[in-house]
């Protein structure tokens, strides 16, 4: 059984809107002392492990070249380690630094205690159903741009 375009619409106008929340959300929250673009690059280098830049570029979905000014800004600040490519001189390999998994650990347990505090009139199950849900979203994004590509 198919969806509905109808609600297909509903569904991206609330992804949407999620999105401006979220970013409303962490704009007033001024949580890290790094941008929100820089802590989900963090977020997102963790997650992967030790790469190529260009390997987290696609991961991310951005041109390598508008990460590379991210990732510079990270090695500066000592959130990322860059080091030679074995395998390729011409390239080199990050990471998070232990400074980084600081900063991503404080930032995870900032934003668990706001969002707990602003879930007070949600119960356990409503919770829970919306991880459920929001998980299978991404999942099924994910698959989709895995099995097209990413358009550039």
């Amino acid at each position: 059984m198919s969806v509905e375009a109808d609600t297909a619409q509903a569904l991206v106008d609330a992804v949407f809107a999620l999105g401006r929340s979220l970013r409303a959300v962490v704009a007033a929250s001024g949580e890290t002392p790094i941008a929100p673009a820089l802590t989900s690059v963090l977020f997102v280098l963790a997650a992967r492990g030790e790469c190529r830049q260009n390997e987290l570029a696609t991961d991310l979905c951005v041109s390598q070249s508008s990460l590379s000014r991210q990732i510079s800004e990270l090695v500066d600040a000592g959130y990322v380690s860059r080091t030679a490519d074995p395998d390729d001189k011409r390239a080199s390999r990050i990471r998070v630094s232990p400074n980084g998994m600081d900063i991503l650990r404080e930032t995870t347990e900032r934003r668990a205690e706001r969002l707990r505090g602003m879930l007070e009139g949600w119960s356990q199950e409503q919770a829970l159903a919306a991880v459920t849900s929001l998980t299978q979203l991404n999942d099924t994004f994910t698959t989709s741009v895995q099995q097209r590509g990413p358009r550039v």
